[in-house]
């Protein structure tokens, strides 16, 4: 197969109790794991991208911390890689794309946390690497964002980043539809 799921950022600090809780965060990662039963169900190649902060005034994704760590519910098998990040795009100063490259992946299924951050540079920088992109819209969760005094709502956030995304860089599909097409649920 020539197709790879990635996992961005799906950390405890974005759910209840985590240090930037996101809005959805549960929903959209039961969505991630069941993309996720499947790919291990069919041995397809998988990548979790785990952002780890580096920088002095990070608030979240403080490393050696639990909000850290990839949330539970998607936590990694021993065989299955994982690649560090320090900035939103997965590509950049990582391993990412020559690991993709060595599996001669073309086609990547994305899910993942802030929709309107690091799945929004990370599925943009990967249709600039050539890839065709399917994003799993209600696999991915983002915030409430604010502007000039003006609070732009999570769900509205959420539906700009997937419909920007739909038109050039990505098919933006829910998770039934990505698996009815793969005629497995």
């Amino acid at each position: 197969m020539n197709t790879a799921l990635i996992l961005i950022d799906i950390q405890n600090d974005y759910f209840e109790n985590g240090a930037m809780k996101l809005r959805g965060s549960e929903a959209a990662c039961q969505n991630a794991k069941r993309i996720l039963n499947k790919f291990r169900a069919d041995d397809m190649p998988l990548i979790h991208i785990q952002h780890i902060a580096n920088k002095p005034n990070a608030t979240f994704f403080l490393p050696n911390t639990i909000g850290a760590e990839i949330n539970k519910e998607l936590k990694p098998l021993p065989n299955e890689k994982i690649i560090i990040k320090h900035s939103p795009n997965g590509f950049k100063n990582t391993e990412l794309l020559e690991y993709l490259n060595s599996l001669n992946i073309n086609d990547l299924v994305i899910c993942g946390m802030m929709t309107h951050m690091c799945v929004d540079a990370t599925t943009r920088a990967a249709k600039d690497y050539v890839f065709n992109c399917i994003l799993i819209g209600d696999a991915c969760a983002t915030k409430d964002l604010e502007i000039n005094g003006i609070v732009v709502k999570a769900e509205y956030v959420q539906n700009s980043f997937l419909s920007a995304l739909n038109y050039f860089y990505s098919s933006v599909k829910t998770t039934n539809q990505y698996l009815n097409q793969t005629n497995i649920d």
